[in-house]
């Protein structure tokens, strides 16, 4: 059996919702000259939405926004000005990554060697723009151990977004994976819910936004991966593993172990 361990993003590799992509949308909208700000509350309702471009088309739906901004009748020009507007908010977050303005989160950076040098192929999965997912996976393990990694599958590299499993059968059938070989470490319900329709086992890492979320179909529910120094709390856990303060390999392999069991 291969062992393979998947990667979301945003709040998975570090906490780029709330420090980085909300700062970036809120940034560009003063520079377009658009009277429109999400509070991190609003910001997080729109995380159930899957990808950045499809964020911001949402507002058309939004009578608020509508106030504020003349949205045109036009789909195909509201399309184009979704598109503008996404390009120049990726640049912003690229720059906030390039800046170290979000440090990786605990045990990403660990687990990552550690499942390197014992053999496990490594991805990242991501609704996210792929220069903006590139960009924070060599800010948080470096670019030597990015560079290892099979593959960033991130953007409109698939047409649905999470919570459909597109994303995640497009990385398996890329890589030649079995997808019971996969574990996935996402934070929310809707990465959660992409992953198990892919028929693949799921760690959450929950931060801020997404602590109170529904995780009943997680292997395993952490506050983080650990680090020492920085432990880890287990919220649940379902599978074989029996982590301490941090997760670690050994911990991978009895969740894969007992998911192969089931």
């Amino acid at each position: 059996m291969s062992r393979v361990l998947i990667f979301d993003c945003d709040g998975v590799l570090a906490d780029t919702e709330r420090d980085g992509h909300l700062v970036a949308f809120n940034q560009m909208w003063r520079e377009q000259g658009v009277n429109w700000q999400w509070s991190v509350e609003q910001y997080a309702e729109k995380l159930k939405i899957g990808g950045g471009k499809e964020r911001i088309a949402s507002l058309a739906r939004d009578a608020d926004f509508r106030a504020a901004f003349q949205v045109p009748d036009s789909e195909d020009a509201w399309q184009a000005i979704v598109a503008g507007w996404h390009k120049r908010k990726s640049e912003i977050f690229k720059d906030l990554v390039m800046s170290g303005a979000m440090p990786g989160r605990p045990g990403v950076k660990r687990l990552t060697r550690d499942a390197l040098d014992q053999g496990w192929t490594l991805a990242v999965c991501s609704t996210s723009a792929q220069a903006s997912v590139q960009a924070v996976l060599d800010s948080v393990v470096g670019k030597d151990l990015s560079a290892r990694f099979a593959g960033v599958f991130a953007g409109d590299i698939v047409k649905a977004k999470k919570p459909a499993p597109d994303i995640y059968n497009y990385a398996a059938d890329h890589l030649g994976l079995a997808h019971g070989d996969c574990i996935v470490v996402e934070d929310s319900r809707n990465g959660l819910q992409s992953a198990a329709a892919a028929g693949m086992t799921c760690v959450i890492t929950y931060n801020a936004l997404t602590q109170g979320e529904d995780f009943s179909e997680a292997a395993l529910v952490v506050s983080s991966l650990g680090d020492p120094g920085e432990p880890a709390t287990v919220a649940a856990n379902r599978s074989q593993a029996q982590p301490s303060y941090m997760v670690t390999v050994a911990d991978l392999e009895a969740i894969l172990a007992g998911a192969a069991v089931r």
